[in-house]
């Protein structure tokens, strides 16, 4: 959380202001780390992974 607080340089609300903090928001953020888990193709990299590396494990030997 301190780390997307320190990435984050403006808000403004864009939609339902009388929720409070349950409104819609737009952020304005500067290089804040981020992890990306899904592809341009919709497959979420927590399916897509263990897939991968079980299979790479198989055919290295390494077990």
């Amino acid at each position: 959380a301190y780390l997307v607080s320190q990435a984050i340089k403006g808000a403004r609300v864009l939609g339902f202001p009388e929720l409070g903090m349950e409104a819609i928001y737009e952020f304005e953020v500067e290089d804040m780390p981020v992890t990306v888990a899904v592809d341009v193709n919709g497959e979420s990299v927590h399916q897509s992974g263990p897939r991968t590396w079980k299979l790479k494990i198989e055919t290295e030997n390494l077990e």
